[in-house]
C-alpha cells in the first residue's frame, strides 16, 4: 500500500523536487501550492495539486478539507512544512520593519502551524509511525547579521518542534526540524546583488550606522560562503530523501554540507565559544575603544 504526503509550497524550490520525487518513488503525494502561482505540477496517478495559501487559516481548512475527501477514510502518513520567504523584512534589527515583520511570521511560523493544526487528525489517523518534518534554517545555528527577521521565525519553529515531539510522543509521530544550509537556486545566484539592492532599501541613517561595520559582512562575507559551500537542489533533495529514509529522527536533522559541521561544533563546543567562532567566520569586527 502506497504512503500518503502532504508537502506545503511546492509550486517551486525544493518541496517542488520532493513532490516529484516521493510521487515518482510510489508516494501519493498531495502538493500544496500557493493559488495563482506558476508550477509545473500536474495532476497525475500518484500527485494531487492543492490550492494552499499558509499565511491564511481559510485557504488551510479548505486544503485540509481537499484532502480528507481525496483520502477517503484514510490519514497522511508524513506531513512536510517546507513552504516559506526569506525576502521580506531583510536588514538590521534596527531598521525592521514590524509590519512586514509580522507578515514574516504569518507565512513562516503560524503558517506552519496552521497546517499542522488542520492536518494532524489525518496523521493521527495512521499514528504510530506518521510524521511531520517542520523546515526551519541553518540560520538558527549561525544566526546572520542582516536576516535577524527570518532569524527570528526559524527559532520559533524549532521552538514548536520540540514541544510538538513531547505532545505528539503519546501517539507515536514523531517531528523534527529540518535544518537545511544554503541551497544553490537561480535566486541565490544573483546573491550579491540581491543583498546590494536589500541593503540600498534601509534607511539612509541607518545604513550609515551599519555599513562602515557590517556592510562588507552582508554584501561580500555571506554571499561569497552561499556561493563557496551551498548544496545544489540535487544535493538537498539527496539529503531530504536521506532523512525521510531512517527509523528514528532527531529532534533537529542537519541537511547540506554546509551546515552539518555546524551541528557538530554546536554540540561540541559551548554558547561562547560558537558564538565567537561565527564571529570569525563572518569577519564581523570587535569593538574597538
Amino acid at each position: 500500500m502506497s504512503k500518503n504526503v502532504f508537502i506545503t509550497g511546492a509550486n517551486i524550490g525544493q518541496a517542488n523536487l520532493l513532490a516529484k520525487a516521493l510521487s515518482k518513488q510510489g508516494w501519493n503525494v498531495f502538493a500544496g501550492v500557493l493559488p495563482g502561482a506558476p508550477t509545473d505540477l500536474v495532476n497525475g496517478p500518484n500527485l494531487t495539486v492543492i490550492d494552499q495559501d499558509v499565511s491564511k487559516t481559510d485557504s488551510v481548512l479548505h486544503s485540509a478539507e481537499a484532502v480528507t475527501k481525496a483520502l477517503n477514510g484514510a490519514g497522511l502518513d508524513l506531513l512536510m512544512n517546507v513552504a516559506g520567504v526569506a525576502n521580506i523584512a531583510v536588514g538590521v534589527l534596527e531598521a525592521t520593519d514590524l509590519v512586514q515583520l509580522e507578515r514574516l511570521f504569518h507565512i513562516n511560523t503560524f503558517g506552519q502551524l496552521r497546517v499542522i493544526q488542520a492536518f494532524l487528525p489525518l496523521l493521527r489517523k495512521n499514528a504510530p509511525g506518521s510524521r511531520i518534518a517542520n523546515y526551519s534554517s541553518g540560520a538558527i545555528l549561525a544566526n546572520p547579521v542582516g536576516a535577524g527577521a527570518y532569524n527570528m521565525t526559524k527559532h520559533a519553529i524549532h521552538g514548536m518542534t520540540l514541544t510538538l515531539r513531547h505532545e505528539l510522543a503519546p501517539f507515536g509521530i514523531q517531528v523534527t526540524s529540518i535544518i537545511p544550509g544554503g541551497v544553490l537556486t537561480a535566486m541565490s545566484a544573483n546573491s550579491h546583488e540581491n543583498t546590494r539592492k536589500t541593503w540600498a532599501m534601509q534607511p539612509e541613517a541607518v545604513r550609515r550606522v551599519y555599513e562602515p561595520h557590517l556592510g562588507k559582512v552582508m554584501m561580500q562575507v555571506l554571499p561569497d560562503m552561499l556561493e563557496k559551500t551551498g548544496s545544489t537542489p540535487e544535493q538537498a533533495l539527496e539529503g531530504t530523501l536521506e532523512i525521510l529514509s531512517k527509523k528514528k529522527w532527531k529532534p533537529m536533522e542537519y541537511l547540506g554540507k554546509d551546515v552539518k559541521p555546524m551541528g557538530l561544533m554546536r554540540r561540541l563546543l559551548s554558547d561562547s565559544q560558537l558564538e565567537s567562532m561565527m564571529r570569525m567566520t563572518f569577519k564581523i569586527p570587535a569593538y574597538k575603544s
